[in-house]
């Protein structure tokens, strides 16, 4: 007859299950050991700063475990304790009281150097929140540099200025736009211009120029008038033409504004003057200084060659602005 052994089976059942459950708990402390152990390495390492924030994360981590739970649920506990404590760090770092950041600033100001290395006591006094804080506010208004200015009962004139240079600068830029639109305006005015076409006896015609028109523009227009009457000169070119000025002979591209300006001279009378005075050669043999401007004398180059050994071409040369005529002189 068999033995009923229900009773003996459960026994030992229920010591396997107690002796299960033990390993178990052992598993489970020197797992919550290792993790403390591993959260005051860390705390250790980042600095006593960051302590009061993990121990409170530890702290809840203990509290709110109850019971047996696994690894998984151990670390992920864990990480929604230390997101929520962060989140609260956060908001109490935005609801710091307005005069607390003023006392920041006015700390900031008083500094005088800025340094975004603080010293040991200012990291004693405040955390790590109100540093990025006072670090924000002395990038935003950084502390103009004090200039040092010079005594002002002391002549410094002598030294460099560059705020006096600057002026003079911009004074003198300002002097010489004036001058170029004076100059300018001079060009532009109008001025007639009496001359005499030369062909060995004198025919008197007067054009109207602007100051700043040169000689060859002014032989363009004589020409233009000239050979309804000359016809001779119908099929001439303006190189083929001459202007003779106080007995000198002026190339083209000067303009009758430089001799205005310069106000040159030459052999029998001024350079710059265009009113007609006749010319005393012509009527008699005086031999005495004339300030007095003549008529110039238009002529073809072909004529000059042939007469040039003749008065009055015999008297006339080259231009030479560097050459000095101190006396007028007419023979």
């Amino acid at each position: 007859m068999a033995e009923y052994k229900g009773a003996a089976s459960e026994a030992g059942r229920v010591r396997q299950l107690l002796k299960k459950r033990e390993l178990q708990k052992e598993q489970l402390e020197k797992m919550k050991q290792k993790i403390e152990n591993d959260n005051v390495a860390a705390i250790q390492h980042i600095g006593a700063k960051f302590s009061s924030h993990y121990d409170a994360v530890e702290q809840q981590l203990k509290s709110s475990t109850i019971g047996l739970v696994t690894l998984d649920q151990m670390k992920a506990k864990r990480d929604d304790l230390v997101k929520e404590r962060e989140q609260q760090l956060a908001k109490a770092a935005r609801e710091l009281p307005e005069d607390k950041k003023g006392k920041k600033k006015k700390r900031k100001q008083k500094q005088a150097t800025l340094s975004f290395k603080f010293e040991d006591d200012e990291e004693e006094e405040g955390n790590d929140d109100d540093r990025e804080i006072l670090k924000d506010d002395v990038e935003e208004k950084p502390v103009k540099k004090k200039r040092i200015g010079k005594n002002p009962d002391v002549d410094t004139s002598f030294l460099p200025d560059r705020d006096r240079e600057e002026e003079e600068k911009k004074k003198r830029e300002a002097l010489r736009q004036e001058w170029m639109l004076k100059q300018e305006s001079l060009k532009a005015e109008e001025i007639e211009i009496t001359y005499s076409y030369w062909d060995g006896s004198g025919h008197r015609r007067s054009v109207k120029m602007k100051k700043g028109d040169t000689i060859q523009r002014f032989l363009m227009k004589c020409l233009e008038s000239l050979r309804k009457d000359f016809h001779e000169l119908k099929a001439v070119s303006v190189e083929q033409m001459m202007y003779i000025k106080e007995d000198l002979i002026i190339p083209h591209h000067y303009s009758f504004y430089d001799f205005i300006v310069t106000k040159a001279r030459g052999k029998s009378g001024p350079l710059f003057n265009f009113d007609v005075h006749d010319d005393i050669r012509l009527m008699s043999d005086a031999t005495k200084e004339k300030d007095e401007s003549h008529a110039g004398k238009v002529v073809l180059r072909s004529w000059y060659e042939r007469n040039k050994h003749i008065f009055p071409a015999s008297r006339w040369e080259p231009y030479d602005p560097e050459k000095k005529w101190d006396k007028y002189t007419i023979k």
